[in-house]
């Protein structure tokens, strides 16, 4: 492979980093950014204790500060309040950060690493926040101990499922998830007896190890851009939804965009069919957490295909990427006796929609319309939402066949986009999916990174007000504890964008190292 001068790395060189004026840096400014950092996921840990996901069997609920903090209506205020304080500054000292390393020379990928690793020490023993799925890992992991089909077994199937903490939701549900996720969840069950925290901690883990291979993968295909790699690991890795969803929340989905970030990479630094065959199977693992990463595979197979590859050879190449994987899967599939059950699954998730969303918006709108001329408002809400995820499709098609060789991965983050912003429902950690391989590919700074900074504070906001545990018999119900969160989260807000001296309009007209060309 070719290769230009190279964009250091983070971490590299010992030249004093420049602030925003140009004037030098003093670092105990960078540290006080860190520790404020620092602070804010320390607030959100001391929260979880009052409001996080706990699973009713816990022996954590017999503590004397989880008593105070959960079982009263004052620790109950102050958790929410800790919460929504902490996730917002949280996200102040991330653009803190950025605004300090302005130019992003030496050394600023060192103070990146820092932020990830302060920021992230009180996430790993906190509460699960915002989500509750890592309890329906648990139950998953328990059908396939119990040497039942999960994709035709809900996890109600067995015993004292609710007291482990999954959502009612699951208690029917297939999971959407593919055979290696599967495989993790009954070794997690096997080796914890399916004890809760114990088996939070394992998954916990497992998605820290995820994290820590996205730090190392990150900068090196921002490098095959030509992107500086400091400033692309702080767009993602240091964005607070990237952490709090993927460690606070101990979704898979750290897992699955970890080897679909290894396989791409192997697949663009060799472009022969060793690295072909390589990256597929990489993002093959992938799938078989998370289905949608398909959507990788095509991007794959030009990667594999190599430079200015004519078209015949690039549907070759296709038809064996898919062969490959369809074989990975359907050996998977043979040794769990499952095939692919995960296809029916992966509906699952698509079933609900949510506002927010545009496809969703506009199927409440149809189901409005429907209702009031008599029709059938069901009908009409999922006609709309798959009207809107079969646009999806051309987009897809369309950057598969045309773009530039050297922008097949931002094609690829394009049309993963696609799958997103088409799709009924939209969560927090669907966008933390799209946020690294446009970082790898270039953010700049202007409106997209404001679009970035947007989406970051929303989906905070969202996340703080929406997914509380609040004990059903204090004088304060779910849904006051939703609104004090979200007035207070929200207000932080207001006060970030339009008032904070140090962040209002933070992100116009900065400057930062110019792009170089790119080798893939």
């Amino acid at each position: 492979m070719q290769t230009t001068s190279r964009t250091p790395a983070p971490g590299e060189g010992a030249e004093p980093l420049a602030g925003p004026d140009g004037s030098r840096l003093v670092s105990g400014s960078l540290l006080r950014t860190v520790l404020m950092g620092a602070l804010g996921s320390l607030m959100l840990f001391v929260g979880s204790l009052g409001v996080g996901w706990l699973a009713s069997v816990s022996p954590l609920r017999q503590t004397p500060v989880i008593i105070a903090m959960r079982f009263t209506t004052a620790g109950a205020i102050v958790s929410i309040l800790l919460l929504a304080v902490g996730g917002m500054l949280l996200i102040r000292e991330w653009l803190r950060l950025g605004q300090k390393l302005n130019r992003w020379g030496p050394g600023s990928g060192r103070w990146v690493l820092i932020a990830i690793a302060a920021w992230s020490a009180p996430m790993l023993v906190t509460i699960p926040l915002f989500s509750r799925d890592v309890y329906s890992y648990i139950g998953q992991g328990r059908v396939m101990a119990n040497g039942l089909n999960p994709y035709e077994h809900g996890v109600s199937t067995i015993d004292n499922f609710f007291q482990l903490g999954a959502d009612q939701m699951w208690s029917e549900s297939p999971p959407p998830y593919g055979p290696l996720f599967l495989w993790l969840e009954q070794l997690v069950v096997a080796v914890t007896g399916a004890n809760p925290d114990a088996a939070v901690l394992w998954f916990r883990a497992m998605c820290v190890l995820a994290v820590i291979a996205c730090m190392w993968l990150i900068p090196r295909l921002a490098r095959l851009h030509g992107i500086n790699p400091a400033r692309a690991l702080w767009l993602s890795v240091a964005n607070p939804l990237f952490l709090t969803n993927f460690i606070v929340s101990v979704h898979n989905d750290a897992i699955m965009i970890a080897l679909a970030l290894a396989g791409t990479y192997v697949a663009a630094v060799h472009r022969n069919w060793k690295g072909g065959l390589a990256g597929t199977a990489l993002v093959t693992l992938s799938v078989a957490v998370k289905p949608i990463t398909l959507v990788f595979l095509p991007f794959i197979g030009l990667l594999w295909a190599g430079k200015n590859a004519s078209w015949p050879r690039r549907f070759v190449v296709w038809f064996l990427t898919l062969l490959w994987a369809l074989a990975l899967l359907g050996l998977m599939g043979l040794v769990n006796g499952f095939g692919f059950g995960w296809v029916a699954a992966m509906s699952t998730p698509g079933s609900v929609s949510i506002w927010y969303a545009p496809v969703g918006f506009l199927g409440g709108l149809a189901s409005a319309l429907a209702a009031a001329v008599g029709a059938d408002a069901g009908q009409w809400r999922g006609t709309v939402h798959s009207i809107g995820q079969a646009l999806a499709v051309p987009v897809i098609l369309w950057l598969m066949f045309t773009g530039r060789d050297e922008r097949i991965i931002r094609r690829l983050a394009w049309a993963f986009a696609a799958i997103v912003l088409f799709s009924p429902m939209i969560q927090a950690w669907y966008v933390v999916w799209l946020i690294p391989l446009f970082a790898v590919t270039g953010i700049r700074s202007d409106w997209q990174v404001d679009v970035l900074f947007f989406l970051t504070a929303f989906f905070m906001i969202y996340a703080v007000s929406d997914q509380l545990d609040v004990f059903p018999y204090l004088d304060l119900d779910l849904s006051s504890g939703r609104l004090i969160a979200a007035v207070v989260a929200l207000s932080y807000g207001v006060y970030l964008w339009f008032l904070d001296p140090a962040t209002k309009r933070l992100l116009r007209g900065r400057s930062e190292s110019p792009v170089r060309s790119a080798v893939i």
